[in-house]
C-alpha cells in the first residue's frame, strides 16, 4: 500500500492541470489589475521560500522584475520594517497561517503597496490580508513534507511570469508541463532499489545553478525532513568557492542539471567531481551527464529550462521517499515536525 507521501507525489500532474484550468484566467486578471510596481518583494518560509527563490529567476528572466526576498523577522521581532516603495508584496504559504509572513503583507498594505497571496487555503489569515489571492487547489496535504503544494506554487509563479512576459508561447509551454511531469513520475522498476545504496549516507551536497538552484534547496530539505541526512544545497558557482574542498572519495553529491544555459557549467563540475572520486547522483535529460553518475536519474527531454524545476524535483522527491522507507522511517510523519508551522 503506498504511503500518503507517494500518493501526493504522484498526484502532482493532475493537480497542476486542475490548477491551470481553475486559476490561469484569474492570474491573467490579477496581472492586468495590479497598479504599476518596480520590483517584487516575497515573504515565505520552508518549501515556499524555495518557490520564492525560483521566482527570483523566473520573474526577472521572463518579465524583467527584480525580486527581493523578505526578512520577516524585521517585521515580527524587531518591528523595523524596510521601506517598500515601488514593491509588489507577495506572500507564499501552503497554509497561510504563519504570523511573520502575514506581517510582511500587512506592512505592505500599511505602506500603500499592492499585495498578493499564493496559498492552498483561501480562508487563511494570509489570504484575508492580501488584495489578490491565487489558490493552489492542491487539496489537503496529509503528509507532513510538502510536495504537491511546492510544485503548485512553482506553477503559479511560472504563470505570473508568463503573463507578465506577454509571450503567448510561454503559456503554451506551461500548459504542456503537467504531461511532462507525468513522464518524469512514471514508475521505474529500479526506483526503490536505488535508495538501498544510500542507506548509511549521513551527509551529502545537492548542487544546481540558475532556475534549479531552488530545486537544490528543496531536495536538500526533503532529504533532511524525511531521511535525517545532513544535506546542504549549493550553487555550482558557490561550491567552487570553498566547499569543493570537502570532497573525499565516495562523498555523495546530487547534481540537478537539465539541459539549458546552466548545463555546461554543471557538466564541468560533474567531471571535476568525478575526477575527485565523488559518488555522483545526477538528475538530467542528457546522456552525457547521466553517464558520469553512479546513480543516474533520467528526466524527459526537451523541457524548457525555465519550467524544468517542476520536473527535476520529482526524481529527488521519490529518492527521498524510498530512502526513508529503506531506513525504516515513516515518511508521512517525520520526527519533530508538524504540517503547519507558525513562526513569529
Amino acid at each position: 500500500m503506498p504511503t500518503l507521501l507517494e500518493e501526493e507525489i504522484r498526484s502532482q500532474p493532475a493537480i497542476l492541470t486542475d490548477l491551470l484550468d481553475r486559476e490561469a484566467a484569474r492570474i491573467g486578471a490579477i496581472v492586468n489589475a495590479l497598479p504599476p510596481f518596480d520590483y517584487v518583494h516575497i515573504a515565505a518560509r520552508g518549501s515556499s521560500d524555495h518557490a520564492a527563490l525560483y521566482a527570483s529567476y523566473a520573474l526577472a528572466a521572463l518579465a524583467g522584475y527584480p525580486v527581493s526576498l523578505a526578512t520577516p523577522s524585521l517585521h515580527s521581532l524587531y518591528h523595523l520594517p524596510p521601506r517598500l516603495a515601488g514593491a509588489l508584496v507577495v506572500g507564499i504559504s501552503q497554509s497561510g497561517q504563519s504570523p511573520d509572513i502575514v506581517a510582511v503583507l500587512e506592512e505592505g498594505k500599511r505602506q500603500g503597496r499592492p499585495t498578493l497571496a499564493i496559498t492552498n487555503d483561501g480562508a487563511s489569515p494570509l489570504a484575508g490580508t492580501a488584495d489578490h489571492v491565487v489558490e493552489l487547489h492542491a487539496g489537503s496535504e496529509r503528509s507532513v513534507a510538502a510536495t504537491k503544494t511546492y510544485t503548485a506554487e512553482l506553477l503559479v509563479i511560472a504563470a505570473l511570469a508568463a503573463q507578465w512576459s506577454r509571450d503567448a508561447d510561454r503559456m503554451a509551454e506551461l500548459r504542456r508541463l503537467p504531461e511532462t511531469l507525468a513522464l518524469a513520475l512514471e514508475r521505474d522498476p529500479r526506483e526503490a532499489q536505488r535508495s538501498e545504496r544510500y542507506r548509511y549516507m549521513d551527509h551529502c551536497a545537492i548542487i544546481a545553478r540558475g532556475f534549479n538552484y531552488a530545486t537544490a534547496h528543496e531536495l536538500a530539505l526533503k532529504l533532511k525532513e524525511l531521511t535525517y541526512v545532513v544535506a546542504t544545497a549549493y550553487s555550482s558557482a558557490d561550491f567552487r568557492h570553498g566547499p569543493i574542498a570537502t570532497i573525499d572519495p565516495g562523498f555523495p553529491a546530487l547534481l540537478v542539471m537539465p539541459t539549458g544555459a546552466a548545463y555546461d557549467d554543471m557538466l564541468d563540475l560533474a567531471a571535476e567531481l568525478r575526477r575527485r572520486e565523488a559518488e555522483l547522483l545526477v538528475i538530467s535529460d542528457d546522456p552525457a551527464a547521466l553517464a558520469l553518475a553512479t546513480t543516474p536519474l533520467a528526466l524527459p527531454s526537451e523541457v524548457p529550462e525555465w519550467l524544468s524545476p517542476m520536473v527535476a524535483v520529482a526524481p529527488g522527491q521519490l529518492l527521498a521517499l524510498h530512502l526513508a522507507l529503506t531506513k525504516g522511517l515513516n515518511p508521512d510523519e517525520p520526527r519533530g515536525l508538524w504540517k503547519v508551522t507558525r513562526t513569529l
